[in-house]
Protein backbone atom coordinates (compact mmCIF):
# COMPACT_ATOMS: atom_id res chain seq x y z
CA UNK A 1 0.00 0.00 0.00
CA UNK A 2 1.28 3.70 -0.86
CA UNK A 3 2.04 5.74 2.18
CA UNK A 4 -1.39 7.58 1.50
CA UNK A 5 -3.10 5.04 2.08
CA UNK A 6 -1.50 4.40 5.20
CA UNK A 7 -2.08 7.33 6.54
CA UNK A 8 -5.81 7.77 5.60
CA UNK A 9 -5.71 3.96 7.47
CA UNK A 10 -4.34 5.83 10.61
CA UNK A 11 -6.82 8.92 10.46
CA UNK A 12 -9.15 5.83 9.59
CA UNK A 13 -8.29 4.61 13.03
CA UNK A 14 -8.39 7.31 14.69
CA UNK A 15 -11.21 8.97 13.70
CA UNK A 16 -12.64 6.01 14.80
CA UNK A 17 -11.30 5.83 18.38
CA UNK A 18 -12.43 9.18 18.57
CA UNK A 19 -15.65 8.10 17.50
CA UNK A 20 -15.51 5.31 20.31
CA UNK A 21 -14.58 7.66 22.83
CA UNK A 22 -16.75 10.56 22.42
CA UNK A 23 -19.72 7.92 21.96
CA UNK A 24 -18.55 6.88 25.43
CA UNK A 25 -18.77 10.30 26.76
CA UNK A 26 -22.17 10.92 25.68
CA UNK A 27 -23.41 7.64 27.06
CA UNK A 28 -21.98 8.57 30.45
CA UNK A 29 -23.41 12.34 29.75
CA UNK A 30 -26.87 9.68 29.49
CA UNK A 31 -26.53 8.15 32.47
CA UNK A 32 -25.59 11.60 34.37
CA UNK A 33 -29.10 12.92 33.00
CA UNK A 34 -31.27 9.84 33.79
CA UNK A 35 -29.52 9.64 37.70
CA UNK A 36 -30.67 13.57 37.60
CA UNK A 37 -33.85 12.73 36.13
CA UNK A 38 -34.61 10.22 38.35
CA UNK A 39 -33.57 12.27 41.42
CA UNK A 40 -35.74 15.09 40.41
CA UNK A 41 -38.97 12.54 39.98
CA UNK A 42 -37.97 10.36 42.69
CA UNK A 43 -37.73 13.56 45.41
CA UNK A 44 -41.25 15.31 43.24
CA UNK A 45 -43.05 11.73 44.47
CA UNK A 46 -41.62 11.97 47.52
CA UNK A 47 -42.08 15.57 48.06
CA UNK A 48 -45.91 15.01 46.93
CA UNK A 49 -46.62 11.98 49.48
CA UNK A 50 -44.85 14.25 52.26
CA UNK A 51 -47.26 16.77 51.69
CA UNK A 52 -50.37 14.50 51.29
CA UNK A 53 -49.42 12.87 54.46
CA UNK A 54 -48.80 15.69 56.74
CA UNK A 55 -51.71 17.94 55.70
CA UNK A 56 -54.13 14.43 55.76
CA UNK A 57 -52.58 14.47 59.23
CA UNK A 58 -53.41 17.95 59.94
CA UNK A 59 -56.88 18.14 58.53
CA UNK A 60 -56.92 15.19 60.87
CA UNK A 61 -55.60 16.43 63.82
CA UNK A 62 -57.47 19.93 63.45
CA UNK A 63 -60.39 17.83 63.14
CA UNK A 64 -60.05 16.16 66.93
CA UNK A 65 -58.89 19.47 68.37
CA UNK A 66 -62.28 20.99 67.06
CA UNK A 67 -64.19 18.04 68.28
CA UNK A 68 -62.37 18.09 71.78
CA UNK A 69 -62.79 21.50 71.96
CA UNK A 70 -66.81 21.68 70.83
CA UNK A 71 -67.16 18.88 73.46
CA UNK A 72 -65.29 21.05 76.02
CA UNK A 73 -67.82 24.04 75.45
CA UNK A 74 -71.00 21.82 75.61
CA UNK A 75 -69.70 20.28 78.30
CA UNK A 76 -69.20 23.84 79.89
CA UNK A 77 -73.00 24.90 78.92
CA UNK A 78 -74.05 21.66 80.36
CA UNK A 79 -72.33 22.50 83.73
CA UNK A 80 -74.04 25.75 83.78
CA UNK A 81 -77.95 24.61 82.65
CA UNK A 82 -77.85 21.79 85.49
CA UNK A 83 -75.94 24.39 88.16
CA UNK A 84 -78.56 26.75 87.59
CA UNK A 85 -81.85 24.75 86.71
CA UNK A 86 -81.75 23.28 90.50
CA UNK A 87 -82.55 25.37 92.41
CA UNK A 88 -85.44 26.65 89.98
CA UNK A 89 -86.34 22.93 90.11
CA UNK A 90 -86.48 23.31 94.60
CA UNK A 91 -88.06 26.72 94.69
CA UNK A 92 -90.77 25.29 92.03
CA UNK A 93 -91.22 22.33 94.07
CA UNK A 94 -91.62 24.50 97.03
CA UNK A 95 -94.60 26.45 95.37
CA UNK A 96 -96.05 23.62 94.26
CA UNK A 97 -96.35 22.29 97.44
CA UNK A 98 -97.58 25.39 99.03
CA UNK A 99 -100.64 25.39 95.92
CA UNK A 100 -101.32 21.38 97.57
CA UNK A 101 -101.88 22.91 100.89
CA UNK A 102 -103.44 25.76 99.79
CA UNK A 103 -106.15 23.95 97.82
CA UNK A 104 -106.21 21.68 100.30
CA UNK A 105 -107.02 24.35 103.08
CA UNK A 106 -109.75 25.08 100.69
CA UNK A 107 -111.74 22.36 100.34
CA UNK A 108 -111.52 22.05 104.24
CA UNK A 109 -112.92 25.55 104.39
CA UNK A 110 -115.55 25.18 101.63
CA UNK A 111 -116.38 22.11 103.81
CA UNK A 112 -116.40 23.57 107.14
CA UNK A 113 -118.70 26.43 105.51
CA UNK A 114 -121.46 23.88 104.16
CA UNK A 115 -121.45 21.56 107.11
CA UNK A 116 -124.04 21.40 109.79
CA UNK A 117 -124.34 23.75 112.71
CA UNK A 118 -123.79 21.11 115.67
CA UNK A 119 -120.19 20.26 113.27
CA UNK A 120 -119.45 23.60 112.24
CA UNK A 121 -117.59 25.01 115.36
CA UNK A 122 -115.23 22.06 115.71
CA UNK A 123 -114.33 22.18 111.72
CA UNK A 124 -114.16 26.17 111.34
CA UNK A 125 -111.81 25.73 114.44
CA UNK A 126 -109.46 23.11 113.19
CA UNK A 127 -109.58 25.07 109.72
CA UNK A 128 -108.58 28.35 111.81
CA UNK A 129 -105.64 26.34 113.11
CA UNK A 130 -104.60 24.94 110.30
CA UNK A 131 -104.60 28.04 107.83
CA UNK A 132 -102.41 29.52 110.84
CA UNK A 133 -100.05 27.10 110.65
CA UNK A 134 -99.78 27.31 106.88
CA UNK A 135 -98.66 30.53 107.40
CA UNK A 136 -100.76 32.01 103.97
CA UNK A 137 -98.95 35.23 104.11
CA UNK A 138 -95.36 33.74 103.53
CA UNK A 139 -94.31 33.44 100.16
CA UNK A 140 -91.19 31.96 98.40
CA UNK A 141 -89.25 34.79 96.52
CA UNK A 142 -89.09 33.86 92.67
CA UNK A 143 -85.44 35.00 90.92
CA UNK A 144 -86.18 37.37 88.27
CA UNK A 145 -84.77 36.85 84.66
CA UNK A 146 -81.74 39.08 85.47
CA UNK A 147 -81.15 37.37 88.07
CA UNK A 148 -80.55 33.68 86.23
CA UNK A 149 -78.54 32.47 83.73
CA UNK A 150 -79.19 33.51 80.43
CA UNK A 151 -76.62 30.89 78.67
CA UNK A 152 -75.32 32.17 75.01
CA UNK A 153 -71.51 30.89 72.96
CA UNK A 154 -69.28 33.91 71.98
CA UNK A 155 -67.75 32.86 68.77
CA UNK A 156 -64.47 35.25 67.64
CA UNK A 157 -64.57 34.86 63.80
CA UNK A 158 -61.09 36.60 64.15
CA UNK A 159 -59.62 32.79 64.41
CA UNK A 160 -60.55 32.09 61.18
CA UNK A 161 -58.61 34.84 59.74
CA UNK A 162 -55.74 33.67 61.63
CA UNK A 163 -56.19 30.41 60.88
CA UNK A 164 -55.83 30.94 56.82
CA UNK A 165 -53.17 33.29 57.61
CA UNK A 166 -51.09 30.65 59.35
CA UNK A 167 -52.03 27.89 56.54
CA UNK A 168 -51.38 30.57 54.11
CA UNK A 169 -47.36 30.47 55.68
CA UNK A 170 -47.69 26.63 56.51
CA UNK A 171 -45.07 24.23 54.70
CA UNK A 172 -42.56 25.32 52.22
CA UNK A 173 -41.68 23.73 48.99
CA UNK A 174 -37.23 24.00 48.12
CA UNK A 175 -35.47 22.63 44.84
CA UNK A 176 -32.58 22.35 46.87
CA UNK A 177 -31.62 22.19 50.51
CA UNK A 178 -29.55 24.95 52.36
CA UNK A 179 -26.41 22.55 52.96
CA UNK A 180 -24.78 20.40 51.16
CA UNK A 181 -21.60 17.99 52.31
CA UNK A 182 -18.94 19.22 50.29
CA UNK A 183 -16.02 16.98 51.51
CA UNK A 184 -15.47 13.22 53.36
CA UNK A 185 -11.68 12.73 54.36
CA UNK A 186 -11.01 9.68 55.95
CA UNK A 187 -9.18 9.48 59.46
CA UNK A 188 -8.21 6.28 61.05
CA UNK A 189 -11.57 4.84 62.66
CA UNK A 190 -13.32 8.01 61.71
CA UNK A 191 -14.37 10.22 58.75
CA UNK A 192 -14.16 13.95 58.87
CA UNK A 193 -17.01 15.44 57.28
CA UNK A 194 -17.16 19.01 56.12
CA UNK A 195 -20.41 21.10 54.90
CA UNK A 196 -20.96 24.26 53.31
CA UNK A 197 -24.49 26.47 53.12
CA UNK A 198 -25.74 26.98 49.44
CA UNK A 199 -28.55 28.78 50.23
CA UNK A 200 -27.19 32.12 50.32
CA UNK A 201 -30.22 33.37 51.52
CA UNK A 202 -30.58 30.91 54.18
CA UNK A 203 -29.41 32.37 57.66
CA UNK A 204 -28.49 28.99 59.77
CA UNK A 205 -28.50 29.20 63.44
CA UNK A 206 -27.50 25.51 63.62
CA UNK A 207 -26.72 22.21 61.79
CA UNK A 208 -27.43 18.48 62.24
CA UNK A 209 -25.53 15.96 60.90
CA UNK A 210 -26.20 11.96 60.59
CA UNK A 211 -25.30 9.16 59.36
CA UNK A 212 -25.76 5.30 58.96
CA UNK A 213 -23.88 2.41 57.70
CA UNK A 214 -25.25 2.18 53.94
CA UNK A 215 -26.90 -1.03 51.62
CA UNK A 216 -30.33 -2.35 52.38
CA UNK A 217 -29.15 -3.62 55.79
CA UNK A 218 -28.29 -0.43 57.07
CA UNK A 219 -29.44 0.97 60.83
CA UNK A 220 -31.12 3.88 60.71
CA UNK A 221 -30.24 7.13 60.64
CA UNK A 222 -28.50 8.42 64.04
CA UNK A 223 -27.61 12.29 64.71
CA UNK A 224 -23.29 12.73 64.93
CA UNK A 225 -24.02 16.23 65.71
CA UNK A 226 -26.02 19.52 66.42
CA UNK A 227 -24.16 23.00 66.67
CA UNK A 228 -22.87 26.11 64.45
CA UNK A 229 -19.62 24.82 63.11
CA UNK A 230 -19.45 23.25 59.41
CA UNK A 231 -17.12 20.45 60.67
CA UNK A 232 -17.12 17.22 62.30
CA UNK A 233 -15.24 14.31 63.38
CA UNK A 234 -17.79 11.33 63.15
CA UNK A 235 -15.80 8.56 65.77
CA UNK A 236 -16.03 4.90 66.36
CA UNK A 237 -16.58 3.50 62.55
CA UNK A 238 -15.29 0.53 60.98
CA UNK A 239 -12.80 0.54 58.17
CA UNK A 240 -13.99 -0.77 54.82
CA UNK A 241 -17.80 -0.06 55.55
CA UNK A 242 -19.10 2.55 53.38
CA UNK A 243 -21.69 5.33 55.69
CA UNK A 244 -24.04 7.50 54.12
CA UNK A 245 -24.26 11.18 55.62
CA UNK A 246 -26.31 13.31 55.15
CA UNK A 247 -26.36 17.50 56.89
CA UNK A 248 -29.49 19.53 57.26
CA UNK A 249 -29.94 23.62 58.87
CA UNK A 250 -32.76 25.37 61.29
CA UNK A 251 -32.64 28.82 60.79
CA UNK A 252 -32.76 31.85 62.58
CA UNK A 253 -35.41 32.02 65.07
CA UNK A 254 -36.83 28.88 63.56
CA UNK A 255 -37.65 25.43 65.51
CA UNK A 256 -37.89 23.56 62.06
CA UNK A 257 -35.26 21.63 60.19
CA UNK A 258 -34.73 22.48 56.63
CA UNK A 259 -34.64 19.24 54.09
CA UNK A 260 -31.86 16.92 54.58
CA UNK A 261 -28.94 17.13 51.87
CA UNK A 262 -28.37 15.04 49.51
CA UNK A 263 -26.96 11.32 51.43
CA UNK A 264 -23.04 11.30 50.51
CA UNK A 265 -21.45 7.71 51.01
CA UNK A 266 -18.11 7.91 52.67
CA UNK A 267 -15.47 5.56 54.36
CA UNK A 268 -12.31 5.21 56.07
CA UNK A 269 -10.01 2.58 55.03
CA UNK A 270 -7.68 3.21 57.79
CA UNK A 271 -6.91 1.03 60.93
CA UNK A 272 -8.33 3.11 64.13
CA UNK A 273 -5.79 3.79 66.73
CA UNK A 274 -5.89 1.48 69.48
CA UNK A 275 -4.03 1.41 72.85
CA UNK A 276 -2.58 -1.85 73.43
CA UNK A 277 -4.64 -4.15 75.48
CA UNK A 278 -3.11 -6.03 78.93
CA UNK A 279 -0.87 -2.55 80.23
CA UNK A 280 -0.71 -2.80 84.08
CA UNK A 281 -2.42 0.01 85.62
CA UNK A 282 -5.01 0.57 82.67
CA UNK A 283 -8.45 -0.47 81.64
CA UNK A 284 -9.90 0.03 78.30
CA UNK A 285 -12.89 0.53 76.61
CA UNK A 286 -14.29 -1.87 73.78
CA UNK A 287 -12.88 -0.18 70.91
CA UNK A 288 -9.67 -0.04 73.07
CA UNK A 289 -9.42 3.81 72.37
CA UNK A 290 -10.41 4.62 75.75
CA UNK A 291 -7.80 3.81 78.17
CA UNK A 292 -8.63 4.49 82.23
CA UNK A 293 -5.93 5.01 84.78
CA UNK A 294 -6.68 2.72 87.71
CA UNK A 295 -4.24 1.85 90.66
CA UNK A 296 -3.77 -1.51 90.18
CA UNK A 297 0.23 -1.00 88.90
CA UNK A 298 2.70 -1.23 91.19
CA UNK A 299 4.58 1.07 89.60
CA UNK A 300 4.30 5.02 90.00
CA UNK A 301 3.62 6.06 86.59
CA UNK A 302 3.05 3.58 84.17
CA UNK A 303 3.46 3.98 80.38
CA UNK A 304 0.39 2.90 77.98
CA UNK A 305 1.78 2.79 74.53
CA UNK A 306 -0.73 2.43 70.99
CA UNK A 307 -1.30 -0.86 69.98
CA UNK A 308 0.24 -0.61 66.32
CA UNK A 309 2.09 1.95 64.48
CA UNK A 310 -0.99 3.57 63.11
CA UNK A 311 -0.31 7.56 63.27
CA UNK A 312 1.14 8.71 59.76
CA UNK A 313 2.63 11.98 58.86
CA UNK A 314 0.15 14.19 57.42
CA UNK A 315 -2.44 13.00 59.71
CA UNK A 316 -4.08 14.34 63.04
CA UNK A 317 -3.46 12.69 66.04
CA UNK A 318 -5.91 14.09 69.25
CA UNK A 319 -5.35 13.35 72.80
CA UNK A 320 -8.75 14.18 75.20
CA UNK A 321 -8.53 14.30 78.80
CA UNK A 322 -11.25 13.68 81.00
CA UNK A 323 -11.74 13.02 85.19
CA UNK A 324 -13.95 10.41 86.47
CA UNK A 325 -13.23 11.37 90.22
CA UNK A 326 -14.57 14.49 92.31
CA UNK A 327 -14.61 17.44 90.06
CA UNK A 328 -12.97 18.89 92.32
CA UNK A 329 -10.20 17.14 92.50
CA UNK A 330 -6.64 18.50 91.89
CA UNK A 331 -5.81 18.73 88.40
CA UNK A 332 -2.05 18.35 89.21
CA UNK A 333 -2.02 15.23 90.04
CA UNK A 334 -2.14 14.10 86.37
CA UNK A 335 1.63 14.26 85.22
CA UNK A 336 1.70 12.69 82.19
CA UNK A 337 3.96 13.07 78.60
CA UNK A 338 2.53 11.82 75.19
CA UNK A 339 4.14 11.74 71.67
CA UNK A 340 4.55 10.21 68.37
CA UNK A 341 7.73 7.33 68.82
CA UNK A 342 9.19 5.27 66.30
CA UNK A 343 9.19 1.67 68.24
CA UNK A 344 7.08 0.85 70.88
CA UNK A 345 8.05 0.47 74.38
CA UNK A 346 10.64 3.36 73.63
CA UNK A 347 8.91 6.00 76.50
CA UNK A 348 10.48 5.83 79.51
CA UNK A 349 10.00 7.93 82.46
CA UNK A 350 13.51 10.05 81.86
CA UNK A 351 12.17 11.04 78.24
CA UNK A 352 15.93 10.44 76.96
CA UNK A 353 14.80 8.56 74.08
CA UNK A 354 14.00 9.46 70.47
CA UNK A 355 10.52 10.44 70.24
CA UNK A 356 8.47 14.02 71.00
CA UNK A 357 6.86 14.55 74.16
CA UNK A 358 4.45 16.80 76.16
CA UNK A 359 3.82 17.07 79.84
CA UNK A 360 0.32 18.20 80.98
CA UNK A 361 2.77 21.51 82.03
CA UNK A 362 2.38 22.36 79.01
CA UNK A 363 6.48 21.61 78.97
CA UNK A 364 7.74 20.03 75.58
CA UNK A 365 10.43 18.26 74.81
CA UNK A 366 12.52 16.79 71.30
CA UNK A 367 14.16 13.87 72.30
CA UNK A 368 14.62 14.78 75.68
CA UNK A 369 15.60 17.94 75.22
CA UNK A 370 12.89 20.82 76.63
CA UNK A 371 12.05 23.33 74.14
CA UNK A 372 10.98 27.26 75.32
CA UNK A 373 7.74 27.66 73.72
CA UNK A 374 5.15 25.94 75.97
CA UNK A 375 1.13 25.03 75.42
CA UNK A 376 -1.30 25.61 78.10
CA UNK A 377 -1.50 23.24 80.71
CA UNK A 378 -3.33 19.80 80.63
CA UNK A 379 -6.49 20.18 82.77
CA UNK A 380 -10.06 18.05 82.56
CA UNK A 381 -11.80 18.38 79.25
CA UNK A 382 -8.83 19.43 77.47
CA UNK A 383 -7.83 18.34 73.63
CA UNK A 384 -3.77 18.46 72.34
CA UNK A 385 -3.23 17.88 68.73
CA UNK A 386 -0.27 16.35 67.12
CA UNK A 387 0.17 17.48 63.09
CA UNK A 388 3.27 16.31 61.50
CA UNK A 389 4.74 16.81 57.88
CA UNK A 390 7.71 15.64 56.40
CA UNK A 391 10.22 18.75 55.44
CA UNK A 392 13.22 16.82 54.13
CA UNK A 393 13.00 12.93 52.15
CA UNK A 394 17.00 12.55 52.38
CA UNK A 395 18.84 12.49 55.49
CA UNK A 396 20.50 16.15 56.40
CA UNK A 397 23.53 17.37 58.39
CA UNK A 398 23.09 19.57 61.29
CA UNK A 399 23.37 22.71 58.44
CA UNK A 400 20.91 21.63 56.39
CA UNK A 401 22.74 19.84 53.65
CA UNK A 402 22.27 16.53 52.24
CA UNK A 403 24.50 14.19 54.51
CA UNK A 404 24.57 10.43 54.75
CA UNK A 405 24.78 9.83 58.39
CA UNK A 406 22.26 12.80 58.95
CA UNK A 407 19.21 13.19 60.61
CA UNK A 408 15.34 13.42 58.61
CA UNK A 409 13.59 16.49 59.83
CA UNK A 410 9.64 16.41 60.42
CA UNK A 411 7.99 19.30 61.59
CA UNK A 412 5.49 18.92 64.17
CA UNK A 413 2.71 20.90 65.50
CA UNK A 414 1.04 20.46 69.05
CA UNK A 415 -2.25 22.55 69.66
CA UNK A 416 -4.01 23.25 73.05
CA UNK A 417 -6.64 25.00 73.72
CA UNK A 418 -6.52 28.23 71.40
CA UNK A 419 -2.31 27.88 71.15
CA UNK A 420 -0.15 26.28 68.84
CA UNK A 421 3.52 25.63 68.85
CA UNK A 422 5.77 24.06 65.61
CA UNK A 423 8.86 22.95 66.07
CA UNK A 424 11.26 20.56 63.95
CA UNK A 425 12.21 17.25 65.17
CA UNK A 426 15.69 15.49 63.86
CA UNK A 427 14.97 11.42 63.99
CA UNK A 428 18.03 8.70 62.50
CA UNK A 429 16.08 7.24 59.67
CA UNK A 430 13.65 7.88 57.97
CA UNK A 431 10.01 6.49 59.69
CA UNK A 432 7.00 6.13 57.53
CA UNK A 433 4.32 5.25 60.87
CA UNK A 434 4.46 6.06 64.12
CA UNK A 435 3.63 4.82 68.00
CA UNK A 436 2.63 7.38 70.59
CA UNK A 437 1.98 6.82 73.94
CA UNK A 438 0.75 8.50 77.14
CA UNK A 439 1.20 7.89 81.25
CA UNK A 440 -0.67 9.21 84.17
CA UNK A 441 0.46 9.62 88.44
CA UNK A 442 -2.65 10.20 89.33
CA UNK A 443 -5.55 7.54 89.08
CA UNK A 444 -8.92 8.29 88.07
CA UNK A 445 -7.96 10.10 84.47
CA UNK A 446 -9.03 8.63 81.03
CA UNK A 447 -8.05 9.16 77.41
CA UNK A 448 -9.13 9.48 74.42
CA UNK A 449 -7.13 8.90 70.92
CA UNK A 450 -8.55 9.49 67.60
Amino acid sequence: MSVEVDLLLQEAKESIEAAQNYRSELQQRLNGLNQARKQVRGSSGQARETLRRHFTELQAAAGRLLTERLNALLAEVDTIEADSVKPLDDCQSLIEHGVGQADELLREGEAALRCGLGEKEDKLGSFTKKAMHIQLDSLPEVPALVDVPCVSAQLDDSVLGLLRERVSRHGSVSSHPPAQIDELQERPGSILVRWCKVDEDFAAADYRLQYRRSGSGGSQYEDAYIGRDCEFLVLHLDPHTDYLFRVCARGEGRTEWSPWSIPQTGYTTLTPHEWCPGTEGYILSSRRNIALRNDSSQSRCPALYSNAPTYFCGQTLTFKYAHTLHPNTDCRLLKSFFGALEQKHSFPDSLLCCCFVCRCSGAVFVNGKEMTNQLPAVTVGSAVTFDMEVVNLFPISNNNTPSEGGHFKLRVTIGSGNREVVFDWLVDQAVDCLYFGCSFVGCGWKVLVF
